[in-house]
């Protein structure tokens, strides 16, 4: 359910309910109850495999759809604290219903294993607009390669998922790298894809046992239309940086795209924001006056070293439990004065007193 308001009474239905957003409100009726908020509730369940779980996910209206191989940044509460990822659709593009999310649970990964346990159907997650620049070209080329490895094949399978709901008709070869058969996600939808796609290259490689396989060129070979071809690659780091190695070191001159995150100069202190309070670390027992910069850029210089990524709000690699305080999100303007919840250090910044996790 969702709830329509004209712009302008929306605002004054929201300043009535200050300090709190409308969308607070109306959870407390029902969490699919939503103004703002894109939320979505699982409808359905699967674990394909003794890693992953597979979620199909029904949107409120806010939801606009993606374009294959973007990402959604997906955000659940586990014992009281709302923690977010990113994880990428595996519909193909311009599907405006269901959403289905394909999960691989790593060993130090919280929230991963924490839906591999637990996800159920019923529960109610957050969800962001889709975004990223690893998506298809306008003008499909002649041919195309995509190079996967684990978690990895989500996007690369929007993109496959697409080009056959459109009838692409150009060579298209899928590299996919797992640790054993047994953790191939989508095997039994791949080898039924390339059953009746006659134009679909399959290639599986296993990264464990004695005959473990990891990316080299020859892995590329007899590839129809290679000539033509643009590869995508998505995965761990090794993979990814051993296909861009093998790239340049080759010679190729076909496109190559990669999903990655790129740094971010710092961002800058917006002059006309409020500036005062204290900002305390509680784990380190170190404290600092509020300068106005993000929590991240006040922490490394109260001599800390927090996890950080992408510096750009995407990674979510910089995330710390705020105990109390309000704080102000750099790059919407948003302020969240809720206690005990994750907040990530690179794109927000105090507003008065803030306790912090660090």
């Amino acid at each position: 359910m969702s709830i329509r308001l004209p712009s302008v009474l929306g605002s004054i239905v929201e300043s009535a309910l200050s300090p709190h957003p409308v969308d607070r409100y109306l959870e407390l009726i029902d969490p699919m109850m939503t103004w703002r908020d894109l939320r979505a509730k699982v409808v359905a369940v699967d674990r394909p495999t003794s890693r992953t779980v597979r979620l199909q996910l029904r949107p409120t209206r806010q939801w606009t759809g993606h374009l294959a191989g973007q990402y959604v940044q997906f955000s659940t509460v586990i014992d009281g604290v709302r923690h977010t990822r990113c994880f990428s659709p595996a519909n193909a593009a311009g599907e405006r219903g269901d959403l289905e999310l394909t999960v691989t649970a790593h060993d130090d990964g919280f929230v991963s294993r924490h839906l591999q346990e637990n996800a159920h159907v019923g529960m109610v997650v957050g969800l962001s607009p889709a975004s990223g620049e690893f998506v298809l070209p306008a003008d499909r080329p002649r041919s195309m390669v995509f190079i996967s490895g684990g978690s990895g094949v989500t996007p690369v399978l929007s993109m496959l998922r697409t080009l056959v709901a459109e009838g692409y008709g150009g060579a298209i070869t899928f590299l996919h790298y797992a640790r054993t058969p047994a953790d191939v996600a989508y095997s039994a939808e791949l080898a039924a894809l390339t059953a009746t796609h006659p134009s679909i290259d399959l290639r599986l490689h296993y990264t464990r046992g004695a005959a473990a396989e990891h990316f080299t060129g020859e892995h590329l070979a007899g590839i129809v239309d290679f000539a033509d071809a643009e590869l995508f690659v998505c995965g761990p780091g090794a993979l990814m940086d051993a296909v861009e190695r093998h790239h340049d070191e080759a010679g190729l001159t076909q496109p190559l795209h990669r999903e990655a995150f790129t740094l971010a100069a710092p961002i800058a202190v917006d002059p006309d924001a409020p500036v005062d309070g204290e900002l305390t670390f509680l784990r380190s027992g170190r404290s600092a006056t509020n300068d106005g910069r993000t929590i991240l850029d006040q922490a490394e210089s109260a001599g800390l070293r927090p996890d950080s990524g992408c510096r750009m709000g995407i990674c979510f690699s910089c995330t710390a439990i705020k105990k109390s305080g309000c704080t102000r999100n750099v790059l919407t303007g948003d302020t969240d004065s809720e206690a005990d919840t994750q907040i990530q250090l690179c794109i927000n910044a105090p507003v008065g007193d803030v306790e912090i996790e660090v």
